[in-house]
């Protein structure tokens, strides 16, 4: 009976948890709409339901917390709940950085718009698709998948060492806008975060199948030889 009561609230528990990461997801999808759009409206309402967010984020530890006291799970079920705590965390933290963008668009959508040599599409397009796929990996439990996601970090930083470098330049060139322009730098910066948080998401998902840590880029130090779930690293990935 204790074995079936475990099971029924670990199932339960991976329930919230993916219902958390739709929710999270949403989020991300209305905050990359607001960057496009300058949507005022759109953004006070990603700001105004984030306590749903924050909500559901406790519930779910607290769920891990009691489970963790009643049955004290070993082996595969220990695991589980250990990646499902800090998934929990990384899932509240994006929905954070989403609010944070929606705060600046707030801000520029009420002032003229500037002109910069940066197009922030394919940015937030590459860091809403991480997110998607973390979340996807979760759901299907597919390693090969969170991991491809790993990959696209990278691209990410790259971008947003980029719109850093040409917003700064723009800052000098017209600093009575500078308020406006450290806004979008900001949208840039939260926009990194969310990958960064995707990533972390993706490295959880892999623990939770393979028992494998691949925190710290420890899966690229081991790239000339990968383990089994990293074999399909090279594949083609695309998120248009």
């Amino acid at each position: 009976m204790t074995e079936k009561r475990l099971q029924k609230e670990l199932d339960n528990l991976k329930k919230m948890i993916l219902s958390l990461g739709a929710m999270v997801e949403e989020r991300v999808r209305m905050a990359v709409k607001a960057i496009k759009s300058r949507d005022a409206d759109l953004a006070s309402e990603i700001i105004r339901t984030d306590y749903e967010i924050d909500e559901n984020e406790v519930e779910i530890e607290e769920e891990c917390l009691k489970i963790l006291a009643l049955h004290q799970p070993v082996a595969v079920d220990l695991r589980f709940i250990v990646a499902v705590i800090k998934i929990n965390n990384d899932l509240e933290r994006v929905a954070d950085e989403a609010s944070n963008i929606a705060k600046c668009v707030q801000f520029i959508a009420h002032e003229d718009k500037v002109k910069v040599p940066f197009d922030y599409n394919m940015m937030a397009q590459k860091a809403q698709f991480m997110v998607k796929m973390s979340l996807d990996a979760l759901v299907n439990l597919d390693e090969d998948l969170a991991f491809r996601v790993l990959t696209l970090d990278d691209e990410v930083d790259q971008i947003h060492g980029e719109a850093h470098n040409q917003i700064k330049g723009a800052i000098v060139e017209q600093p009575s806008r500078a308020s406006y322009l450290i806004n979008l730098l900001l949208i840039s910066r939260y926009l990194e975060r969310i990958a960064d948080h995707a990533t972390n998401l993706a490295e959880e998902v892999i623990y939770m199948i393979e028992g494998e840590i691949v925190r710290h880029g420890k899966w690229a130090l081991e790239a000339e030889n990968p383990p089994a779930f990293c074999r399909s690293l090279c594949q083609p990935i695309r998120c248009d």
